[in-house]
């Protein structure tokens, strides 16, 4: 029996972790896309 709630234990931590890293991940190319943003928004406001 604790072997396998141990199992399901550890298939249930290894399903967040994928969901975190693709999480994680389109954080990253939102914070790259604002940072594109600010890049543009500064180089048309150069006299």
């Amino acid at each position: 029996m604790r072997s396998t709630i141990t199992k399901l234990f550890l298939i249930m931590a290894l399903g967040y972790s994928v969901t975190a890293c693709n999480t994680i991940s389109g954080f990253g190319q939102d914070v790259q896309a604002g940072g594109e943003a600010v890049e543009g928004a500064a180089e048309e406001a150069k006299p």
